[in-house]
């Protein structure tokens, strides 16, 4: 691989892991014509977000091959176990909690596809009916209130969608971001700050794998983000001021979604969900990168070898680029000599050194900035794949060949202790990659000489390590990708070395 490639792609990654870590939110895109920011609502009487949650006990629901832990007496899920994704779980803290923290609901019944609680008070009674789907993740969630009082009664129906914990100590802060739908705009709000967005259609929020969605079938319902703490925000919908008349009864229905980030799955159950899925500015490529690997993995039904096939689709794609980076870094080779007879006699003369340089570059024709165009166009493509890969769901619990988690460092063996660098684990996808760029930088520099030679020998050496720490502790699939890339390369390499 030329080194202004591996230079740019090294430094970007330096970018993307410091970003990681300093950064205690994820990457908003903004869309054109978003609402601008209001007060947080007001979600009395119903809701003091300021209120801690009491002791509460846990009542677990199985729901298809999902586990719902229920808070209770608040009627709230704290969490959904995945079993079908590791026992993945996806914490929520007190998902569709409606009604003061303190109101304390009743478990009144429990079916095969159902679960219903209530709560009653001198002047209302609440009652919430959860219905799960057989075959999905979508929940049907229908809240009655009924007016006991002799005068009526005026609310304004909040719903809590989830809480967003974003504290340092967590990793997977920088995955949490927030969906909001309006009539006709889509936007990804920062998480951290209070906000109101009117005339909503739905409102989602998710981590890394998975994510919880709710629409209200009722109009003039707003979404919201409150600031509970300083690492932590909790999302959810308000229903305009509703009255209820004395002894009437109140009725409003909810479509939610809690479940994985399955594009399909998704878009089967509501078209406009999908909108949840994104990738920040390069969601463009990300999604044609995903309908690729998706299609792949049709024809294949093997995830690791889909990204080995992409692999090779976007070499071949990218192949009139690389030819041209080669054939730069060949006219650049042939100038080499004459341009270190250039540094030994203007060596006192920085001046006419440079212009002694730009002479020779066109009298031969060679431009130095012949590969910088393809090299541009590569990486926004393989950052792109990066966040596909690491956050597709598809690939949790995906093995190939000796690994078992292609979302997760392939971990072949564990250290007796930890080690510098390297962890707890043995990973040996990145150092194989590591290896090969060290045989090809060695291939590239045969015919170098001079000052050039000596600073591909640094590079030889110093550029495989770094790749190497850089990819140890990624995922499994987006190195994969990578060591294929790299082995094409290389092979490439050792072709034109030998036809020469």
């Amino acid at each position: 691989m030329e080194r202004r490639l591996i230079l740019a792609l090294t430094l970007s990654f330096l970018v993307l892991l410091v970003s990681s870590k300093l950064m205690t939110k994820p990457v908003t895109v903004p869309q054109p014509q978003i609402s601008s920011p209001q007060e947080a609502p007001t979600i009395e009487p119903l809701i003091k977000s300021s209120q801690e949650l009491p002791l509460s006990s846990e009542f677990e629901y199985m729901s298809g091959k999902s586990k719902i832990i229920f808070i209770e007496p608040q009627a709230a899920i704290r969490e959904i176990i995945f079993e079908d994704y590791q026992a993945y779980k996806f914490p929520l803290k007190y998902s569709l909690l409606v009604g003061n923290k303190a109101m304390a609901f009743t478990r009144q019944h429990v079916a095969t596809n159902e679960v219903t609680y209530f709560y009653r008070d001198n002047d209302k009674n609440i009652t919430k009916h959860f219905l799960f789907s057989k075959s999905n993740y979508d929940i049907a969630l229908e809240i009655k209130i009924r007016n006991l009082s002799s005068s009526d009664l005026k609310i304004k129906l909040p719903l809590i969608l989830g809480v967003l914990d974003y504290s340092p100590n967590k990793n997977r802060m920088i995955y949490q971001d927030v969906t909001i739908v309006e009539k006709d705009k889509v936007f990804y709000p920062n998480i951290r700050k209070e906000n109101v967005f009117n005339y909503l259609k739905f409102i989602g929020l998710r981590d890394r794998y998975f994510c919880a969605i709710v629409e209200p079938l009722e109009e003039n319902y707003s979404g919201f983000i409150n600031k509970i703490s300083q690492h932590a925000s909790e999302v959810g919908i308000v229903s305009p001021e509703l009255d209820v008349a004395s002894g009437a009864e109140l009725q409003q229905k909810f479509h939610i979604y809690l479940g994985p980030q399955e594009l399909k799955l998704i878009k089967a159950i509501n078209p406009d969900w999908q909108a949840i899925i994104h990738y920040g500015k390069l969601d463009l490529i990300a999604q044609l990168l995903l309908k690729l690997l998706d299609f792949f993995f049709y024809l294949v039904h093997n995830w690791g070898l889909a990204i080995i096939i992409l692999s090779l689709a976007i070499y071949i794609v990218l192949y009139p680029l690389t030819l041209k980076q080669m054939k730069s870094m060949k006219e650049m080779q042939l100038v080499q000599p004459q341009i270190e007879e250039l540094r030994k006699l203007y060596k006192n003369n920085t001046q006419r050194l440079n212009k002694e340089i730009m002479e020779l570059y066109r009298k031969h024709k060679v431009n130095p900035f012949g590969g910088c165009l393809p090299l541009i166009l590569q990486i926004p493509i393989f950052f792109a794949l990066y966040q596909v890969l690491s956050r597709s769901i598809a690939l949790k619990g995906a093995d190939f060949l000796w690994i078992k988690d292609l979302s997760e460092p392939d971990h072949l063996f564990r250290f007796p202790m930890e080690l510098p660098f390297l962890g707890q684990y043995f990973n040996l996808l990145p150092i194989l990659m590591a290896i090969g760029m060290f045989i090809q930088q060695k291939t590239s520099m045969a015919k170098m000489s001079g000052t050039a030679v000596e600073q591909q020998k640094l590079m030889m050496i110093v550029f495989p390590i770094m790749f190497g720490i850089l990819f140890y502790n990624m995922p499994a699939g987006l190195v994969l990708y990578w060591f294929i890339n790299s082995s094409l390369s290389l092979w490439y390499q050792l072709v034109v070395t030998r036809a020469k």
